[in-house]
């Protein structure tokens, strides 16, 4: 079609008939010099193609060591270039797996670009894929109409009648027929007279032209993403960790959990970086000149009555787990799988820490989610009724490697024994000095806000960061000798000499453990049973779950695959049917002991006592029908 019968929509396309001129006569030319001169101004004017102004605005770019060079949208670098983008410089991406891995001190700052970046590679690659679908299906509409001409209006349209003539016999063919002439091969048509001029292609065209629905092309329209998808989708993951405390995940998880038990789960209930993510961002909007109005000349819609472009940012950022969502319609639902998928997980975010974690880490990556990119498309889901980010089918092997590497970056950095113990120090730190005076931060509304407290206030937020460490590292001469204030201190200083809280066992937890905080009770009074000298502060028991990221389910049970011959539809692959290598179970779950072996004790009798625990531990789980699991 888009060789051999390329005249056909050419003769569509040029629109001649309809003024009564003549396709193939001569263009009429000007009479005079300056006649000539004002037609092709004119007509210079006219053909120059108005872009919207998301093309138009000049990019910035970036040169990222992982993505290489970047260009960002001019909105993007303005947002960028605020107090409370620029705050992500000063909170590390891995939070306490630096004092592990030397080369782990990247921050938020440069993952939020990365991310930026891949969701509008992302978005753009299935915006192209998209427009050269509704092309081809334009192109069989248009084929279609030829078809229906008679002999005599074809004649006045100019067109010839023979190969179109010859094209209209495989309507008259019945579908074992084009099947059999289908698989035949090239040099095989010369056999056939009767259809010695026709190609493969044409037959599969055909096929797909005796099949075309003109309400599938008016579906895909509604469905095609905009300029203002691909600028929301990069805002969105440009956004998306704006939230994040001091050392990223330990302030919404190991920091809060240990508020909540301290203070009540009244006093934050369920809190995660997403929320302040999402005040943030409005922060950010309402204090940055000028950034509403670039907004809102680019296209978006963020002010008065209309403000879907708002509500669709803050719902990529953080949005129900399932519909309904505001910001856009179920023809546009595979959006909300770019930056942060809830079904499958496979997102931009897990691209770039993937990616950048693996570099500065030194750990393999397996993934390429540059070919993901390049194989994603857009397809039509029968089993819920959407449209979903689908992948070729021969890629589902290498979709499983996202998830190992997910788990290798988790088993061998993040719950890493000694990132663990150096977390809980922290911790046990940012504890003592939370309600200090010294600590607390100034609200908006002139209220002073301790360390917790400081999320619920993003002016007092935006001054929270991991640069908190140095200030009790450093705290004021006047200060220093308050108890507190002091033991604080001293908790730190033991990080920075590794002299760090030990750890004396890990078990693997039994299935179906519903009392969890329980039984860390009962090995921590044990443990003080058998050791006077301790209370039960002397121990933290924490949990150490590994993996795929949907707990014991499968990843990919949600994930939708086209194939090659039919790459408009998507479906699901049961894991029967990709491999018997893979796994059947996707989690394991593990905790750990510390002991907090205070400076009362040194040298050999302090690894004599750690050691005296570790038995302790082994014939406690031993006692329970527990799996010792031994220190590698």
């Amino acid at each position: 079609m888009m060789g051999r019968y390329k005249w056909l929509v050419k003769v569509l396309s040029v629109g001649a008939e309809c003024k009564g001129e003549d396709p193939n006569a001569e263009p009429k030319k000007p009479t005079s010099t300056k006649q000539q001169n004002t037609t092709a101004d004119n007509e210079a004017k006219n053909n120059i193609p108005k872009k919207p102004r998301f093309y138009i605005e000049e990019h910035k770019v970036f040169n990222d060591p992982i993505h290489g060079h970047m260009a960002l949208h001019p909105v993007l670098v303005k947002i960028i270039d605020t107090p409370e983008f620029q705050r992500l410089r000063n909170i590390k991406q891995l939070g306490g797996i630096y004092f592990v891995y030397p080369g782990a001190s990247h921050n938020r700052f440069e993952h939020s670009i990365g991310v930026a970046h891949l969701a509008g590679e992302l978005a753009k690659a299935l915006k192209m894929k998209q427009e050269k679908q509704i092309e081809q299906l334009e192109e069989l509409k248009k084929l279609k109409l030829l078809m229906e001409l008679t002999p005599e209006e074809l004649k006045l349209k100019e067109l010839k009648h023979d190969d179109l003539g010859m094209l209209k016999k495989l309507e008259k063919l019945d579908d074992k027929e084009l099947e059999e002439l289908k698989n035949l091969k090239t040099e095989e048509f010369e056999k056939l007279n009767k259809f010695k001029k026709l190609r493969p292609e044409d037959v599969e065209k055909f096929e797909k032209l005796r099949e075309f629905k003109p309400n599938e092309l008016e579906k895909l329209k509604e469905s095609l993403i905009s300029d203002r998808d691909v600028l929301c989708v990069q805002i969105a993951g440009l956004c998306h960790d704006l939230g994040h405390g001091p050392y990223s995940h330990f302030y919404d998880g190991m920091f809060m959990e240990a508020i909540r038990d301290k203070k009540g789960k009244e006093f934050n209930g369920k809190w995660e970086h997403e929320d302040a993510s999402i005040e943030m961002f409005n922060h950010l909007l309402d204090n940055t000149d000028g950034l509403k109005d670039m907004m809102r000349k680019s296209g978006l819609k963020i002010e008065g009555d209309d403000k879907t472009d708002l509500k669709f940012i803050e719902e990529l950022i953080r949005g129900p787990p399932r519909w309904p969502y505001k910001g856009r319609d179920e023809k546009k639902s595979f959006l909300y799988e770019i930056v942060s998928n809830k079904e499958t997980g496979i997102d931009v975010d897990k691209f770039d820490y993937f990616a950048r974690d693996c570099k500065q880490l030194g750990i393999p990556n397996s993934f390429d989610h540059q070919r993901f990119i390049m194989f994603a498309r857009v397809c039509d889901v029968e089993e819920d009724g959407r449209k979903h980010i689908c992948s070729r089918d021969k890629e589902i092997e290498n979709l499983y490697d996202i998830f190992h590497t997910r788990l290798s970056i988790h088993r061998r950095a993040c719950q890493h024994k000694i990132k663990m113990a150096v977390e809980i120090m922290i911790k046990d730190a940012l504890l003592l000095v939370d309600d200090h005076p010294d600590f607390k931060i100034k609200s908006s509304k002139g209220k002073m806000l301790s360390l917790s407290e400081a999320k619920d206030d993003m002016e007092a937020y935006i001054k929270l960061t991991d640069h908190v460490i140095e200030r009790i590292l450093h705290p004021k001469e006047e200060r220093k000798e308050e108890e507190k204030l002091k033991e604080a201190t001293k908790i730190l200083q033991r990080v920075v000499k590794r002299d760090l809280y030990r750890c004396v066992g890990q078990a693997r937890k039994k299935e179906g453990r519903e009392k969890w905080k329980e039984f860390k009770e009962n090995l921590r009074e044990e443990l003080c049973k058998q050791f006077p000298e301790c209370g039960k502060k002397d121990f933290e028991v924490i949990d150490v779950p590994f993996d795929y990221g949907m707990k014991n389910k499968d990843p990919l049970r949600k994930a939708y695959f086209y194939r090659k011959d039919n790459p408009d539809k998507g479906e699901p692959i049961p894991k029967s049917k990709v491999s018997r290598l893979l796994l059947d179970c996707f989690s394991d779950e593990m905790f750990r002991v510390y002991w907090k072996n205070h400076e009362n004790l040194e040298g050999e009798e302090r690894d004599e006592k750690e050691k005296e625990m570790k038995e302790v531990f082994k014939k406690w789980c031993k006692d329970n029908g527990l799996e010792i699991v031994e220190e590698r």
